[in-house]
């Protein structure tokens, strides 16, 4: 039998496969197509102190091989989050990993304890780098801003800190190392990448906000790239692999450049099983290469000439 199992840091993942936030609501609607206990974890919607509506419409569009959103991090708010949300996730034995987004430090600080005051994650995903708002994901692109940030969630709550951070920066190691300092127990790479669309016709763009987030196939070799940077940098702290996965290789490929986990976004869009599939596939490249304990493939990528 594969032995699938991997930790970041107290926190234990039966496989490395897990949804990513923004793209798998927070599982009520999924829960009646797949098995939400098959998941090394579910990474709900980013939640916010207050509700947001987001951005006004049209914020999403088709781009070639990928998607643009500028969602503007809509969701219900922290009270409706453990009134509602929460209770329903419990009842599925799968860990919950909560995406927070604030405008300040004490807005994250705020929500993470009203969080583990209530029982209601197992981890905490710290959102610093959306691309969609206006304020809030300033932490992203400064390593001082970020380690205050981290540094206060740290005293602050004593759940799993994994820090999802932003591609849209020169290079992400100073703003990695800040957040390792500070002391977040994983890193999640990569949020979208900063993009528009424009309609040649109606000689308008596309997404009411000008600007949004590109996620899909299309940024795979960006968002490899940086995990196999940020493990190259920082071997010990484990990372969240995301950016075009839509298969188990793809998944494969992420552990190989450094990835100790992966999450599964865009795709769930195209199938809404697509996690599974990417479970199934991990299984079967294991499978088919007689590896025995998924941890064998984290890092293990060689040079053409090695």
């Amino acid at each position: 039998m594969t032995h699938l199992s991997v930790k970041i840091g107290t926190l234990d993942l039966r496989n490395p496969v897990m949804t990513a936030s923004g793209t798998f609501g927070f599982g009520v609607e999924m829960a009646s197509i797949i098995d939400l206990n098959r998941l090394g974890a579910v990474v709900v919607k980013s939640t916010s102190r207050e509700m947001r509506l987001g951005n006004p419409t049209p914020r999403i569009t088709e781009t070639p091989s990928g998607l643009l959103n500028a969602i503007g991090l809509q969701n219900g708010g922290i009270d409706n989050y453990i009134s509602e949300k929460a209770p329903f996730l419990r009842h599925f034995n799968v860990p919950i990993i909560v995406n927070l987004v604030g405008y300040s430090v004490d807005d994250y600080v705020y929500l993470a304890q009203r969080i583990t005051a209530a029982g209601a994650a197992d981890a905490l995903e710290i959102n610093i780098s959306c691309p969609n708002v206006k304020h809030g994901c300033d932490f992203s692109v400064d390593p001082l801003l970020t380690f205050e940030l981290i540094d206060a969630l740290r005293k602050a709550t004593p759940l799993p800190l994994i820090t999802k951070l932003s591609p849209n920066v020169t290079s992400i190691l100073p703003i990695a190392r800040a957040a390792i300092e500070a002391g977040t127990d994983g890193l999640a790479l990569i949020n979208t990448l900063l993009g528009t669309a424009i309609d040649a016709r109606k000689r308008r763009f596309k997404l009411a906000n000008v600007t949004g987030g590109l996620s899909g196939p299309a940024i795979k070799p960006v968002a490899l790239r940086m995990v196999w940077q940020a493990h190259q940098a920082f071997p010990d702290i484990p990372i969240v692999g995301m950016g075009g996965i839509t298969n188990g290789i793809d998944a494969v490929e992420f552990l190989l450049a450094g990835a100790t986990a992966v999450a599964v976004g865009t795709a769930t869009f195209v199938n809404p099983a697509a996690s599974l599939g990417v479970l199934d596939g991990l299984e079967a490249y294991m499978d088919e290469y007689g590896i025995d304990d998924v941890r064998e493939l984290i890092g293990a990528v060689k040079a053409i000439d090695d």
